[in-house]
């Protein structure tokens, strides 16, 4: 019987990326966090998988071996996201010296002591204005320093399925001499992109600030997206919209779907908006369209700050929509408070996207099976 590839999920967070690499065919061995409810999330989606829930110094010391028993070398796939916040382009005080933009360097220490065959990082593409390239070339270098071969590219989630613009650097390396072959786009071509309708159109309509317990599916699925996200659930969870002050719902009445700020009468616009010029702040208060792509989930869907209205009913996106607009599945319970649950969908690494980088290794992997059948035994 042939076993699955590993993968160990480092700065996981609720498991977006290694859920996707699960759905891909790779065994999940483990995660580590330091978020409690993130934890609580990946422990609950990843059936088998050990969570650690410290600091990544912490097992920085060379005991990652002996905290997921795995030999030197052993682990097939290393992923990662090391905390974005320093690079993020919404950081206007970003650079090196945030202690946050040294976190890779933890991460290259757990590889030194593991040994992976195959390490994947990804990050926000702030990273590639930081002192001019300067991080994703000392990465790259690192790596290359270590024995792997490695690459980076910018991939946009809505080719592979997700609905939503989402831009995200992706490092591919391995110290196997395998080619590093990229996602295929499987969408925005012959096939067109996920929209809004496409995601989250099934889902039981709220007011605003309703609570509630898990809903029932009172439709069938309306696209092929939410069949795939439905499966193995029965309920839909995490199904809360959050509660607008008055002032805001008045707002956000006057906002055609694809509209904006714009829409708003100025007598009602925040004092501070009513000195914008109508070329700034895009996406702030703006209302999702069905036919559209989401803008990006933050960890706050906060209407203030982008497009996170509803389509056709006057309040933000609950948590599941969030997640529905990020591709989790309907199974995936998220733990903790309101801020924690949104804040684990807006960190996460979209699972079909996920998914996508996961399928791209499964082939590099099949190249050696292909060119050198002697290699597979070490190779996989």
């Amino acid at each position: 019987m042939q076993h699955k590839p590993t993968v160990l999920d480092l700065f996981s967070g609720a498991g977006g990326l290694s859920l996707g690499f699960e759905q891909a065919g790779f065994q999940v061995v483990g995660g580590t966090d330091y978020f409690k409810a993130a934890g609580q999330t990946f422990e609950a989606s990843h059936t088998g998988a050990k969570f650690i829930c410290a600091p990544i110094q912490e097992l920085t010391s060379g005991n990652a071996k002996s905290e997921f028993g795995l030999a030197y070398g052993e682990l097939d796939c290393l992923v990662g996201g090391p905390p974005c916040q320093a690079y993020s382009v919404y950081n206007h005080k970003r650079g090196m010296d945030d202690e946050r933009a040294n976190l890779f360097r933890e991460y290259l220490k757990i590889v030194d002591d593991l040994y992976p065959k195959w390490v994947v990082i990804e990050n926000v593409t702030g990273l590639k204005s930081i002192e001019g390239g300067a991080v994703l070339k000392l990465i790259k270098t690192e790596l290359e320093n270590r024995g792997y071969r490695a690459d980076w590219k910018i991939l946009r989630s809505e080719d592979y399925g997700v609905a939503q613009e989402r831009r995200r650097i992706v490092f591919l390396a391995n110290r196997l001499d395998l080619p590093l072959i990229w996602p295929k786009q499987s969408h925005g071509g012959p096939k067109p992109f996920n929209n809004i309708w496409d995601a989250m159109s099934d889902l039981p309509e709220l007011e605003n600030g309703e609570k509630g317990a898990d809903f029932p599916y009172y439709s069938n699925p309306r696209s092929d997206l939410q069949k795939e996200l439905r499966k193995g659930s029965f309920l839909i969870r995490n199904h809360e919209a959050p509660k607008l002050g008055e002032i805001n719902i008045e707002r956000i009445k006057h906002i055609a779907p694809g509209g904006s700020w714009r829409d708003i009468p100025f007598d009602l616009l925040p004092a501070g908006m009513k000195k914008a010029k109508r070329s700034d702040h895009t996406k702030r208060y703006g209302r999702m369209k069905w036919e559209g792509l989401s803008c990006t989930i933050l960890t706050k869907c906060d209407i203030h700050w982008g497009a996170y209205i509803h389509p056709d009913q006057d309040r933000a996106i609950s948590v599941r929509e969030a997640a529905r607009i990020q591709t989790f599945p309907d199974k995936v319970f998220f733990f903790g408070n309101k801020t924690d649950q949104y804040t684990q969908v807006g960190n996460a690494v979209p699972p079909l996207m996920a998914n996508a980088i996961g399928q791209s290794i499964l082939e590099s992997m099949k190249f050696s099976i292909d060119r050198n059948p002697k290699q597979l035994a070490s190779a996989v």
